[in-house]
C-alpha cells in the first residue's frame, strides 16, 4: 500500500472494510473480533496504532515484531480461533516517529468464531452474533460465495462417473509418491472425504453437492444443473472472424481438463527448452496452468461461455467469475483467492494443479521463456488469463538465428497492422485516433488512469482498459501499480510526424 493511499484511508476514515485500532497496551480483544468480523463478512483491512478519528499515535517500534509474533499465535489457536486462519500482518513506518502495523484480511469460505463467539461485520461495528437465523443467513451468505457448495438433496450415485474413481485413485497415488488416503476408501467415503457429499448446517439439506456434479456429473445430469456450461474451445489464426479449429467441451471437469490440454497440445508448437539439465514442455506447462484455472475458478452458476483462444500473437482464457478486487494481478500484488475450494482441492490431489497462487508464478516464469513477453491476468466480472505467443521466438536459439531483425520488423507491420514493440521510436502517425488522444493527454497532464480514459474517449472502462493495454504492448505507455491504484505513464519518446 503506497503513502497516497494510505492517506486517502486515514482521511476517509473507519468503514465496512476499514478498522482503526489503538493498541497502545499490545493487541487486545476488540482486535481479533474485528479479524473475526472481516473473515465471516467480506474482508478488510486492520490498522494498528491509529485512533478512532484517524490520528496516527504509532506503537512501540520495538515492540511491533513480539505483537506480530503474538498476533500469529492469537489466530493459529485453534481454542481462540475457528477454524483457524493465515494471515501475514505488516510492520509499516509511516514517519520517523510512528510505527503502525497493517493486515489485510480476505472473506473466507467458511464461518469462524473468536472465543467460541461469532461477529459478523455491519457498517464500521463488528456484531456478535447469536441468534440461530442470524448465523443461518451467515451459513448461506458463504453458500452464495461458493456456489459449488450448494446441495443436490434428490441426486443419486448413478448421476456420477463413478467409473473414473478407480483411475483417479491412481492419479492421486502418483501424485503423493505412493500412498494416498484414497485407495484405502471405497466409494462413498472418498466423495465424503473430497467434501462431495456432505449437509447444510444451514438447511439440513444432505447429499451431493455441486462441485461433485461439476466434477463427475454424466453430461446430461452437468446440463440439468448448470444449463449454459461449457468451455468453447477455438483457433483464430487465418480466419479471425470464425475460427480455423473449434472444440465445445460440455463434459465433466476431470475428462474436460485432458480435452482442453489436448487442444492445446495439437494447436501450438513445443518449442525446446532445457530446464538445468532436463528438457521441459513449455507449452504443456503453460496449457495446463491455463486449463486447470479456467476449470476450477469459474463461477458455474453464470450463464458466460467460457473460451479458450489461440490466435497468431496470443492465447487467452477467459470465464465468468465472481471478482473479490478489479484490475491485474502480477506476482507483487498476488493474493490468491480461491473461487471453488472444494473442486481446487481435487485437482490438487490428483496433480491436475498445485498450491494456490503457484499457477501465477509459473506462468509469468514460463511464458518469458515461451514467447519472451509476459502473461496477462485481469481479475473482474469476466476473469482472463492472456498469454503472448511469437512462433519465431526461442529462448534456446534466439530470434535473430532465424529470421533477420529488419525482415521481421517488416513483416510484423504488414501482417499484423502492429508496430513494433521493440522499436526505438514508436510512429504516431500509426495510431488509431482514440490512441493519439490518450498519448496527447499524457503527454499533456504525465499519466492517465482507466477512468480517465473512459471519459475521454466516450467509451465503457472496460473498453478504454484494452486501448491502455494495446498501447502498453506496443511500447507507448507502461502500466504503474495495481487495482483501483493503475495508472499509464510514457514509456519512450515518440515520433510525433505525421501527427
Amino acid at each position: 500500500m503506497d503513502r497516497k493511499e494510505f492517506e486517502s484511508i486515514l482521511t476517509i476514515g473507519e468503514t465496512v472494510a476499514v478498522e482503526f485500532k489503538r493498541c497502545g497496551n499490545g493487541i487486545e480483544n476488540d482486535t481479533y473480533e474485528t479479524v473475526c468480523s472481516f473473515l465471516n463478512s467480506f474482508g478488510g483491512d486492520l490498522f494498528m496504532g491509529i485512533l478512532d478519528d484517524g490520528t496516527v499515535v504509532g506503537v512501540p517500534e520495538q515492540a511491533a515484531p513480539d505483537m506480530v509474533k503474538n498476533f500469529i499465535k492469537v489466530i493459529s489457536n485453534p481454542m481462540l480461533f475457528s477454524p483457524t486462519i493465515y494471515l501475514v500482518p505488516e510492520i509499516v513506518k509511516y514517519d520517523t516517529k510512528h510505527t503502525i502495523i497493517h493486515v489485510h484480511i480476505p472473506p473466507s469460505a467458511e464461518v469462524h468464531s473468536y472465543k467460541k463467539v461469532i461477529y459478523d461485520r455491519v457498517d464500521d461495528a463488528d456484531v456478535k452474533v447469536t441468534a440461530t437465523g442470524a448465523i443461518a443467513q451467515m451459513y448461506i451468505r458463504k453458500q452464495n460465495i461458493f456456489t459449488e457448495r450448494k446441495i443436490y438433496p434428490y441426486a443419486k450415485p448413478e448421476d456420477l462417473r463413478l467409473d473414473l474413481l478407480p483411475q483417479i485413485r491412481i492419479m492421486a497415488q502418483n501424485h503423493a509418491g505412493g500412498q494416498h488416503p484414497w485407495t484405502l476408501m471405497n466409494d462413498q467415503e472418498l466423495l465424503k472425504s473430497a467434501g462431495l457429499y456432505g449437509r447444510d448446517i444451514a438447511t439440513g439439506e444432505e447429499g451431493y453437492n455441486l462441485a461433485a456434479l461439476m466434477l463427475l456429473g454424466k453430461d446430461d445430469v452437468i446440463l440439468n444443473v448448470a444449463p449454459t456450461y461449457v468451455t468453447d474451445a477455438l483457433v483464430r489464426k487465418v480466419n479471425v472472424d470464425r475460427y480455423d479449429d473449434r472444440e465445445i467441451v460440455k463434459t465433466n471437469l476431470i475428462e474436460s481438463y485432458n480435452q482442453l490440454l489436448e487442444f492445446g497440445r495439437k494447436n501450438l508448437p513445443d518449442k525446446f527448452f532445457l530446464e538445468g539439465v532436463v528438457n521441459k514442455s513449455l507449452r504443456n506447462t503453460i496449457v495446463r496452468e491455463m486449463v486447470s484455472n479456467t476449470l476450477m475458478h469459474r463461477e458455474f452458476t453464470s450463464s458466460y461461455t467460457a473460451k479458450f483462444v489461440i490466435e497468431k500473437d496470443r492465447m487467452y482464457v477467459e470465464n465468468a467469475n465472481r471478482a473479490s478486487k478489479e484490475g491485474f494481478i502480477t506476482v507483487d500484488n498476488l493474493e490468491p483467492n480461491p473461487k471453488n475450494p472444494i473442486i481446487a482441492a481435487f485437482f490438487r490431489n490428483i496433480g491436475y494443479a498445485d498450491q494456490l497462487g503457484s499457477g501465477v508464478r509459473k506462468l509469468f516464469k514460463y511464458s518469458k521463456y515461451y514467447s519472451g513477453k509476459d502473461p496477462e491476468f485481469i481479475e473482474d466480472d469476466v476473469f482472463r488469463i492472456i498469454v503472448p505467443l511469437d512462433d519465431e521466438y526461442s529462448f534456446d536459439y534466439g530470434t535473430e538465428n532465424s529470421v533477420s531483425s529488419e525482415n521481421k520488423a517488416d513483416r510484423n507491420i504488414k501482417n499484423a497492422d502492429k508496430i513494433p514493440i521493440n522499436a526505438d521510436k514508436v510512429p504516431i502517425s500509426n495510431l488509431s485516433a482514440q490512441q493519439k488522444k490518450i498519448w496527447q493527454f499524457v503527454e499533456d497532464e504525465g499519466n492517465i488512469t482507466s477512468r480517465q480514459a473512459e471519459i475521454l474517449l466516450e467509451v465503457k472502462q472496460r473498453r478504454a482498459r484494452t486501448i491502455l493495454g494495446e498501447m502498453v504492448d506496443i511500447g507507448l505507455l507502461e502500466r504503474h501499480g495495481a487495482y483501483k491504484n493503475t495508472t499509464y505513464v510514457m514509456r519512450q519518446k515518440a515520433e510525433k510526424d505525421n501527427r
